[in-house]
C-alpha cells in the first residue's frame, strides 16, 4: 500500500473521531455511556464513508510464462494429392498434434492454405491453387516482427504469388519436403501466348514455351490442333543444355465465332507426369474492324498515345489525319475522334452530322470554345484565356459501361482553358473535376447517348500523361489501354444499347470456379438493384442442366459456379418477370494447373529455408526435425512481469455498514429523545 493511502486512511480515522467528538462532547458536562455508544457509531459510519472515498488499495507483481509460438503450414492443394503424399502430410500432422514435448515448449498453430490461408479444421487436398509466399507473409502478420519457427508442409510448387524464396520475414522457416525429389525426365507445355481475338480470313499469332527437365536428349513433337484436325507441327530437339523452347507461330482465322485449340507434345523416353503435356486455348475470331479516324489541327504527344492505346487491340485501327487533310470520308469509319477542335472542324461536325456518326472530342490549350459550343448541344463552356489543370476523380456510380477505378486520382491533371460547364443534356460522368484539390460535381469525362447517336467528350489535353502514369504504378500499359478500350467499344458500337450483358470468359481450367457477370439496366438505363438473374447451364454432351440464381455485388450481379465437371456448355441469362435474355457457351478443359509439376520444388525450398535460417527436412527425417525445434535454444519460454492492482475493500459491503450504523444511531437518538 502506498504511503500516501496510508497516510489518508489515518487522516480519515482521525477526522471522523473529531467530527463525532464535537457532536457529542463538546461543551457537554454530562456523558453517559449511551453518548459514547452514539459517538461510535458516528465515528465509525464517517470513517466507513471516508474510506470508500478512498478506496485503498495494493499492488502486486504477476510473472507469467509465455511459449513461443510454432505455425504449421499445411499445403492443401491438389498437388499434394497429386504426388500421393496425402496419408504422409496427415500423420505428420496427427504427430505434432500428440507430441507432449514439442506442445509444452511450444504454442503450437496450425494452418492449411492453398490460393488462401485459413486455420486447420480437416485437410481436403482440392485447392487448385498453391500461394507459399501469401501464406508466410500472413503468418508474419500475425506474429510481427519475432523470430519464431514455422513448419512448412509442401512440395514448394507454387502457382500462384511473389516468389517464396526472397521473402522478407524474420520467421525461421522450417520446410517438409513433400512428394518426389528425384530427378525425372519430363516435358510440358508452360505458357501459351494469345490474343483473345482475331478477325476472319486474317491470321493471329500463337507463342507456346515448352520447358524440359532431364538428362539426357530428347526428341518429341508440337502439335496444335482444331476440331481434331493437327493444322500445325513441329519437331523439337531437347537437352541438359536446352531446357527451354519457345514455338512461335500464326493461325489462320477460318471461322467465326469462338474457336477451341488444343496444343500437345507427344511422350518421351521415361516420362511418367503426361497432364502436363497439353493445354488448350481459345480465340474469338470477328467479322469485322473496327476503323477509327482521329481529326486534328495541331500535333501533340496525345495523338500517339491515342493510336498505341486504341491499336493495342488487334480489331481496331487507327488513322491520324489534319484537318488540312481532311476528305469526307465519316462514312468508312465507325467512330471519330476530333481532337482540340477549332473553326476548321466545320466541315468534320457537317459530316458527322450528316451520317449520324459517333464522335469523340478532346479539349484543350486550342480548342475555340465559341465554335464548339454552336456545334453541338450536349455541353457549354464559357471559356476564358487562361488556362487551368483539372484533375480526376472515378465516378463508382457510372452505369453506361463496366469500367473500374485505375487510380484515376493519381494521374497528373488535364489540361483546358478555364471557365464554367454546363450540361445541357442528359449526360453520365465517368471522372469528375478536380480542381486544385476540390473536388467538383463538374463532368471531366462523360458520355451522351440518344437513339440513333452517342457521343463523348473529354475536358483537357494530356492524356498522354495518364498512359505513362499508369505504366510507372502498374509497370504496364495495360490498364489504361483497357479503359480507353472501354470508351472507344462503346462508342465503335452501331448496336442499340443492351439492357442485359454479360462478363465471362470461353475457356476454364478444371476445378476452377466459373464466375459469370451480368449487368442489367431498367427501361430508364438505370441500374436494377430489384432485378433477379438467372442461370440456366446446359451440358451440351450430357444435356443435364442446372439453375444458378445471380447475387448482387457491387454494381453488377455474379453467378458462381462451383465443381462443374470438364466439358462443353451452353447457358441463358434471364430476368425474372421481364422479356430479357441472353445466351452464351464456355469450355472446361481437363486442365489442372496443380498436376503439372513432376517433382517436388527442391532448389527454391532448400534456398528458402537457407534465407531464413531455417533447414529442409524429409518425410523420412520428421522425427528428426522435431527433436531439432525441441532442442533449438532460440526458441525459449519468457517470462513477463505484471502489476497489477488490487481493491482492499468491497465497495457495497463497506456502504452498507455505513448505513446500518446511521440507522442504528438515529434509532437510538430518536428513542432517547435527542431528536
Amino acid at each position: 500500500m502506498q504511503t500516501t493511502t496510508i497516510i489518508s486512511v489515518l487522516g480519515a480515522l482521525l477526522f471522523s473521531l473529531a467530527f463525532s467528538w464535537l457532536l457529542y462532547f463538546y461543551k457537554s458536562k454530562n456523558s453517559t455511556k449511551v453518548d459514547y455508544f452514539l459517538f461510535s457509531l458516528r465515528a465509525i459510519s464517517i470513517f466507513l464513508l471516508l474510506l470508500l472515498l478512498i478506496n485503498p488499495s495494493i499492488e502486486r507483481r504477476e510473472l507469467t510464462n509465455e511459449k513461443p509460438i510454432l505455425s504449421v503450414l499445411i499445403d492443401n492443394s491438389l498437388s499434394v494429392k497429386h504426388f500421393k503424399s496425402e496419408k504422409v502430410v496427415a500423420d505428420f500432422v496427427n504427430q505434432l498434434k500428440i507430441n507432449s514435448d514439442l506442445q509444452e515448449k511450444f504454442d503450437v498453430q496450425f494452418f492449411k492454405f492453398g490460393e488462401t490461408i485459413g486455420v486447420l479444421d480437416s485437410l481436403s487436398f482440392i485447392e487448385n491453387q498453391t500461394n507459399i509466399y501469401m501464406a508466410i507473409n500472413r503468418v508474419e502478420a500475425l506474429n510481427k516482427n519475432t523470430a519464431i519457427p514455422v513448419i512448412l508442409i509442401s512440395d514448394g510448387n507454387q502457382t500462384t504469388g511473389n516468389s517464396y524464396p526472397f521473402i522478407s520475414t524474420k520467421k525461421n522457416v522450417f520446410p517438409l519436403i513433400i512428394g518426389d525429389t528425384i530427378p525425372k525426365s519430363d516435358v510440358r507445355i508452360a505458357q501459351i501466348n494469345v490474343n483473345k481475338y482475331s478477325y476472319l480470313k486474317n491470321r493471329f499469332p500463337v507463342e507456346v514455351r515448352v520447358l524440359y527437365d532431364g538428362a539426357k536428349n530428347v526428341k518429341t513433337q508440337f502439335t496444335i490442333q482444331h476440331k481434331g484436325k493437327i493444322i500445325y507441327r513441329k519437331n523439337l530437339e531437347l537437352s541438359p543444355s536446352k531446357t527451354v523452347e519457345t514455338i512461335s507461330t500464326t493461325i489462320a482465322s477460318t471461322e467465326e465465332g469462338v474457336q477451341y485449340y488444343k496444343a500437345s507434345l507427344t511422350k518421351i523416353e521415361d516420362e511418367e507426369n503426361l497432364e502436363n503435356n497439353s493445354n488448350s486455348f481459345s480465340v474469338e475470331v470477328l467479322n469485322e474492324q473496327t476503323k477509327i479516324l482521329v481529326v486534328t489541327s495541331i500535333l501533340h504527344p496525345d495523338l500517339g498515345a491515342l493510336k498505341k492505346a486504341i491499336e493495342t487491340n488487334k480489331q481496331r485501327s487507327v488513322t491520324i489525319s489534319t484537318i488540312k487533310d481532311f476528305i469526307e470520308k465519316i462514312a468508312d469509319y465507325q467512330l471519330v475522334i476530333l481532337y482540340q477542335p477549332t473553326v476548321q472542324f466545320e466541315t468534320v461536325f457537317n459530316a458527322i452530322q450528316k451520317e449520324n456518326a459517333n464522335y469523340f472530342v478532346i479539349s484543350g490549350l486550342n480548342t475555340n470554345w465559341s465554335f464548339l459550343n454552336e456545334m453541338q448541344s450536349n455541353y457549354y463552356k464559357n471559356a476564358t484565356n487562361q488556362s487551368e489543370e483539372f484533375g480526376a476523380i472515378f465516378n463508382n456510380a457510372f452505369l453506361t459501361f463496366g469500367q473500374k477505378e485505375i487510380s484515376f486520382e493519381s494521374f497528373p491533371p488535364l489540361d483546358d482553358l478555364f471557365g464554367n460547364i454546363n450540361m445541357t443534356s442528359k449526360f453520365d460522368a465517368l471522372l469528375f473535376q478536380n480542381i486544385a484539390g476540390f473536388k467538383t460535381q463538374t463532368p471531366l469525362l462523360a458520355t451522351f447517348e440518344t437513339d440513333t447517336q452517342k457521343s463523348v467528350v473529354l475536358f483537357g489535353e494530356g492524356i498522354w500523361k495518364w498512359r505513362a502514369s499508369s505504366f510507372l504504378n502498374t509497370g504496364s500499359f495495360q490498364d489504361f489501354d483497357a479503359f480507353l478500350a472501354n470508351l472507344i467499344q462503346y462508342l465503335a458500337s452501331t448496336k442499340k444499347r443492351e439492357r442485359l450483358s454479360l462478363n465471362y470468359d470461353a475457356l476454364y481450367p478444371a476445378n476452377t470456379p466459373i464466375a459469370i457477370n451480368a449487368f442489367y439496366v431498367d427501361k430508364n438505363y438505370q441500374f436494377d438493384v430489384r432485378a433477379k438473374l438467372n442461370l440456366k447451364l446446359t451440358n451440351t454432351t450430357t444435356n443435364v442442366s442446372q439453375n444458378v440464381p445471380f447475387s448482387l455485388i457491387n454494381n453488377s450481379f455474379e453467378a458462381v459456379l462451383n465443381e462443374v465437371p470438364s466439358g462443353n456448355y451452353r447457358f441463358e441469362v434471364s430476368v425474372e418477370n421481364q422479356a430479357v435474355r441472353k445466351t452464351g457457351q464456355f469450355r472446361i478443359t481437363t486442365y489442372q494447373i496443380e498436376e503439372q509439376f513432376s517433382n517436388a520444388n527442391l532448389k527454391e525450398l532448400k534456398l528458402l529455408a537457407r534465407n531464413t535460417k531455417g533447414n529442409v527436412y524429409f518425410p523420412s527425417e520428421n522425427n528428426q526435425m522435431v527433436n531439432d525445434l525441441i532442442a533449438d535454444n532460440r526458441y525459449k519460454t519468457t517470462q513477463t512481469s505484471t502489476i497489477v492492482t488490487q481493491q482492499l475493500i468491497d465497495w457495497k459491503h463497506l456502504l452498507l455498514l455505513s448505513i446500518l450504523f446511521f440507522a442504528v444511531e438515529w434509532f437510538v437518538r430518536k428513542y432517547i429523545g435527542k431528536i
